[in-house]
């Protein structure tokens, strides 16, 4: 049959057609229409209710879910006609349904609006998003945990100021980034749980006259339960709000690690290489290698944040209940996903192929008296006030700026002379080794202690 299309399904009251411009411009199904296959899940559901509740015929049932059903395959093959005529994707399955199955498709709206309609299927098709992100979040976290494991006694410089301050193991530095990404993935459950609730039966506003049951359409699309309020159900985008915001967090711990690998991977550090695959060269210096993935993602988070602000401003002045006004709702919501699914992808792919420089690690974490907070603990536990200690040890760097010399290349004669306390066993601490394996606690950077956290990162990801 073909897909000739009536006028506006909402025109009867109107004495002139729309602008054309004000059609184009109003129109959502450019976009929208993301939302299809979502759409038509929420409309066999609603259907599956209204016969269960005899407000449809077993029969009308039937014809109308087969309806939808063809019209899902002409989305998925690509031979549906879209049309601005029909302004969004609703109107435009709808449209396609009467065309099909006539009179009968007619009725699929009763009980219902495109207000509720859209508030649902933005929690679908959000929910998914959200399954889909703590999938590849896994995935980067399993990633990192592997690398934790295998570098748990590689030792390299720790910062702060991002200069030198104390040794640790790479292997402990990046599990510092799975807790965090751990976090992330708490807060995008969290969030998902407070999506998922139906909006279906809020109809325009007010409810509906007819005999529904909400908790039943819950049950047929997976929610938790039906929202309590049929104002708040179609008015608010909180949830989406929450979504951007769990998703510019997750974007700033991503964009915080690519400043890192950036730096790591430069000619300057040589801490890491990057994968080939995951970067890209210059038209006009043949020996650069890029980290573009990298910097590609750190651009992407003020993106995100963007995003994220844009959606607060949309609804910060909107009375109850729909407005026109959410229509911009999902364009920001569409790339947001986007930007975070291929985010977590990229990071995801690169980081097992990732190259530890173990030798650079090592021979940067010497330098810089990063054993000077050891030497003050081990005159601490001689009994020398850690104000003491600090100042002894404070006048032994001096010392070792003024010769050129590591904290481990001064004489013990010499470091006597600063303190009577200090003896032979001194040079124990004041190895980068020595320094890392002292920190035997739990989230401590002791080999033993890296090994033992990962075995507990990777259990909890198991679960998941």
């Amino acid at each position: 049959m073909s897909q000739q299309r009536p006028k506006a399904l909402w025109g009867g009251r109107f004495t002139e057609s729309t602008d054309a411009f004000v059609q184009a411009f109003t129109a959502s199904v450019e976009f929208d229409r993301r939302m299809a296959r979502e759409d038509i899940q929420g409309s066999i559901a609603h259907a599956t209710m209204l016969a269960e509740q005899g407000i449809l015929t077993e029969t009308e049932t039937h014809i109308i879910i087969d309806g939808l059903r063809q019209i899902e395959g002409e989305i998925e093959a690509g031979e549906f006609s879209w049309s601005i005529t029909q302004e969004d994707v609703h109107m435009n399955v709808e449209s396609r349904l009467i065309d099909l199955i006539g009179d009968t498709g007619k009725k699929l709206h009763t009980g219902r609006s495109r207000n509720d309609q859209v508030a649902t299927d933005i929690r679908l098709w959000l929910r998914n998003t959200v399954d889909r992100a703590l999938s590849e979040l896994t995935r980067l976290q399993s990633g990192l945990v592997a690398i934790a494991e295998r570098e748990a006694e590689t030792i390299m410089p720790g910062f702060t100021h991002l200069q030198a301050a104390q040794p640790v193991t790479f292997g402990h530095h990046i599990l510092a980034w799975n807790e965090m990404l751990e976090r992330d993935a708490g807060r995008l459950i969290d969030c998902r749980r407070r999506m998922n609730q139906c909006p279906l039966g809020a109809a325009a506003l007010a409810g509906t006259s007819y005999p529904i049951n909400r908790e039943r359409t819950a049950e047929l699309l997976g929610f938790d339960k039906p929202t309590e309020n049929s104002l708040d159900s179609v008015s608010d985008r909180d949830f989406g709000i929450e979504f951007l915001s769990v998703a510019s967090i997750i974007m700033m711990h991503l964009s915080r690690f690519s400043e890192e690998l950036i730096n790591w991977n430069s000619t300057a550090w040589k801490f890491v290489d990057l994968p080939d695959r995951f970067c890209t060269g210059s038209s006009i210096m043949p020996q650069k290698k890029n980290p573009d993935v990298p910097e590609l993602v750190r651009g992407k988070s003020g993106r995100m944040f963007g995003h994220l602000i844009g959606l607060l401003t949309l609804m910060k002045g909107q009375p109850l209940a729909y407005n026109k006004d959410n229509q911009e709702d999902k364009e920001p919501l569409y790339d947001a996903a986007d930007t975070l699914l291929g985010s977590l992808r990229a990071f995801a792919d690169m980081m097992p192929s990732l190259v530890v420089n173990k030798k650079v690690l090592k021979e940067t974490a010497i330098c810089g008296y990063s054993t000077a907070t050891d030497l003050a603990d081990y005159l601490v536990r001689k009994g020398l006030p850690f104000r003491e200690a600090h100042e002894v040890v404070g006048q032994v760097v001096a010392l070792g700026v003024q010769t050129k010399r590591e904290l481990y290349e001064i004489d013990l004669s010499e470091l006597q002379a600063f303190s009577g306390l200090i003896g032979a066993d001194v040079f124990s601490i004041l190895t980068v080794e020595g320094s890392v394996s002292a920190r035997d606690h739990l989230g401590g950077t002791a080999p033993v202690q890296v090994k033992a956290a990962a075995a507990r990162a990777k259990a909890k990801l198991q679960k998941r």
